[in-house]
């Protein structure tokens, strides 16, 4: 009986499409940070004199270490600003990048008040989900 519940729970379509969001999504992050650090940090790097962002630190105990790394072995407290802006800026294209797909998928909500939808706003949800999946399917291959 409570294996007959737990299968139902489990392969309804809802969460079978978020299950297939959340592998997509944690995928598409891997790709978003390989376009930061190999596409968009080198050239900004040049621009600003030839500098590895990632390797930006600010020592908090006085002393100096060649790079970031080594001031971590020795156990150096540091301010890594550097691996900050740079996580920054995969979290602001991450970000950028699910909000396109989200507008696609659901669309603009002044759209859905001038339609005036006669369905209850559980099934709307649900369809918004299921469109949502859809399009992370379509656009992550």
């Amino acid at each position: 009986m409570l294996f007959k519940e737990f299968k139902e729970f489990a392969f309804k379509g809802n969460l079978i499409d978020m299950a297939v969001g959340v592998i997509i999504g944690g995928a598409f992050g891997t790709v978003v940070k390989s376009l930061v650090d190999n596409v968009f940090m080198p050239p900004l790097g040049i621009l600003s004199g030839r500098v590895n962002f990632t390797d930006k630190y600010v020592p908090l105990d006085g002393r100096w270490f060649p790079s970031l790394q080594k001031a971590r072995e020795a156990g150096a407290p540091v301010l890594a600003y550097g691996q900050f802006l740079t996580d920054l800026l995969s979290f602001m294209i991450l970000a950028f990048a699910v909000f396109l797909i989200a507008k696609k998928a659901i669309g603009s909500p002044r759209r859905h008040e001038t339609e005036g939808t006669s369905q209850p706003p559980h099934r709307r949800r649900r369809d918004q989900t299921n469109s949502f999946s859809r399009a992370l399917e379509i656009t992550c291959g």
